[in-house]
């Protein structure tokens, strides 16, 4: 019996595909395995029974990785789960930067009480919230990932032109493009030629501020930034300076942080990029089935600290070893379990790798052995 930690609340479709051989529950001392949305386990303290955490969404910052890594801990994510729901909301967007919604309907309800005169009052008052139409107008796609690919098309359908940025950029993403889509090598090009930009990048070293004074100088005026990514993706002084002056027209986000709310031309939303049912229900199944896969057969899809490797099982034994990327780690594994090896697959990323190996008639010790070698980490023998 497998025990399922949910710190969060996850959909029974998803939970529903373990079976009978998972205990799902909401409190555990010593689980298996982990399902998280939202909850930040930065301070929590992960037992040693813990193999695997499925995040069911894309971004892992309320995930602490490096401690994970170094206790062989498998980190999941469900990319491309609740892609749809973020780009409908970012197409949205778009439309509330634009057209001053947002702004025009809170105003329409000041209104009440004054009778027969509204639709006068109306008639008189609206042109204060008159915007642009989208169609013609120029749209940077800043990473063209699961979500990035979707809101590029999607603005090509509705007939915008489209300028992306990716620097890993893959081939398999690249076919999901539009060929009207075009792409250049560095933010600066994109800055200059966009009436609208829209983040679709993780909060990482490199990306953290990105949106700030310098690259905003480098912008349109009036352009409409939108951010549906992270909020540490900006510079939110920046982005009122920006408002202030009119370098910026509007900012539309899905984090609503103190120091935007009640900003003129900032749209907050209160974080519902991912907040359909579909969405929800895609991001749970996806999540369970990562865990067992892993748990059951050591199988890794989609994982953000270790290696994706998979590969049916044959032979007696499976040994699933998570271990350093040094010299020799291999064959001293091969030496110690023996036997007849039917099928093995490893793969590495920077520091770390792993191995799944198949055999059948492997020594009685291997276990034992394989731990004693430099450089493991994690073993399980399934």
């Amino acid at each position: 019996m497998y025990n399922i930690l949910k710190l969060n609340k996850i959909a029974e479709i998803g939970t529903s595909r373990l079976g009978d051989n998972y205990n799902c529950v909401d409190e555990c001392d010593a689980p298996d395995a982990i399902l998280v949305r939202s909850a930040s386990m930065h301070d929590m303290e992960l037992p040693e029974s813990l193999l695997a955490i499925a995040r069911a969404g894309a971004g892992v910052n309320n995930i602490p990785l490096d401690k994970c890594t170094e206790k062989g801990i498998c980190v999941f994510n469900t990319p491309g789960a609740n892609a749809n729901a973020v780009m409908e909301l970012v197409i949205a967007g778009l439309f509330m930067g634009s057209r001053k919604l947002v702004e025009g309907i809170e105003w329409n309800k000041s209104l009440k009480g004054n009778g027969d005169q509204v639709l006068k009052m109306v008639e008189k008052g609206k042109s204060q919230f008159a915007g642009p139409e989208i169609k013609g107008k120029t749209i940077g796609v800043v990473g063209l990932g699961a979500i990035g690919i979707l809101v590029a098309n999607a603005a090509r359908a509705l007939h915008m032109n489209v300028i992306g940025y990716d620097p890993y950029l893959s081939v398999e993403a690249a076919l999901k493009l539009s060929r009207h889509v075009h792409t250049v090598s560095n933010l600066d090009e994109l800055y200059a030629q966009c009436d609208y930009i829209t983040l679709h990048v993780p909060l990482v070293g490199d990306t953290k501020g990105m949106i700030n004074e310098a690259s905003i100088a480098k912008m349109k005026d009036n352009v409409r930034i939108l951010n549906f990514a992270r909020d540490g993706l900006v510079v939110s002084g920046d982005i009122i300076k920006g408002l202030e002056s009119g370098k910026i027209g509007a900012y539309v986000t899905d984090f609503a942080t103190d120091d935007l709310l009640g900003v003129d031309g900032v749209v907050p939303l209160p974080h519902l990029g991912a907040s359909t049912p579909e969405s929800e229900d895609n991001c749970a199944i996806m999540a369970a089935d990562e865990v067992k896969q892993y748990l059951e057969l050591g199988n890794i899809k989609n994982s953000v600290n270790f290696p994706c490797v998979s590969m049916p099982r044959t032979g007696d034994v499976r040994f699933c070893v998570f271990h350093q990327n040094t010299p020799k780690v291999i064959s001293k594994m091969l030496d110690a379990i023996g036997g007849n090896v039917e099928n093995m697959e490893n793969k590495s990323r920077g520091d770390f790798a792993y191995t799944i190996i198949d055999a059948t008639g492997a020594n009685a010790d291997a276990e034992a052995k394989i731990n004693d070698i430099d450089g493991i980490i994690r073993l399980r023998v399934l």
